[in-house]
């Protein structure tokens, strides 16, 4: 047993002598060459670093790569369709730009508020700016379409102004209550 290998076998002969290696070094050494013939066969040379799934080939010279500096708007662009924000992002450039869009007049009366399940809601300063824009919703949807996409906006929802609310303070009337505030 001084320096030899045994098999996990119950007849107790010893590895070298099994492979018909005169010593362990041999021995490892032909492990070695099975472990080199089998990477080869797969493509993989000793010294060569390991393709990596993940990084693009590294290219050099006067054309444009993979690893070139991009624009920050085709990053975002990339970002965004990726994610999906896409169409969020369009409408909301639509509420920041909702003077540029409807135009100055409109926009002096009602707001842009919110946008959610494709439906943009749009807030009048009076009743009368409210019925006007419910008479101008298809021209409205049109220019949306037109700066947004088809399809993004389905619905306009135009809201009148808010009403006074009269429940402030710790203590107040359930129900209708006293009507003799606003004659």
């Amino acid at each position: 047993m001084s320096g030899e290998l045994f098999d996990d076998d119950v007849t107790g002969v010893p590895v070298a002598e099994a492979f018909e290696l005169e010593t362990a070094k041999e021995y490892a050494r032909a492990a070695l060459n099975r472990a080199k013939a089998n990477a080869r066969a797969r493509g993989f040379y000793p010294g060569k670093q390991a393709p990596s799934r993940f990084t693009e080939p590294q290219v050099s010279g006067a054309r444009a790569g993979g690893r070139d500096p991009k624009p920050l708007s085709a990053t975002l662009g990339a970002l965004l369709v990726q994610r999906g924000w896409n169409q969020d992002v369009a409408v909301g450039g639509v509420i920041g730009r909702w003077p540029e869009i409807v135009g100055k007049d409109i926009s002096q009366h009602c707001t842009a508020e919110s946008f959610e399940n494709s439906i943009l809601v749009v807030r009048a300063h009076s009743t009368a700016w409210a019925t006007q824009l419910k008479f101008l919703s298809p021209e409205i949807m049109r220019t949306i379409s037109a700066e947004v996409g088809d399809g993004v906006v389905q619905e306009i929802r135009v809201l009148g102004p808010d009403s006074p609310k009269f429940t402030r303070g710790k203590y107040s009337v359930k129900g209708r209550g006293a009507r003799d505030t606003w004659g």
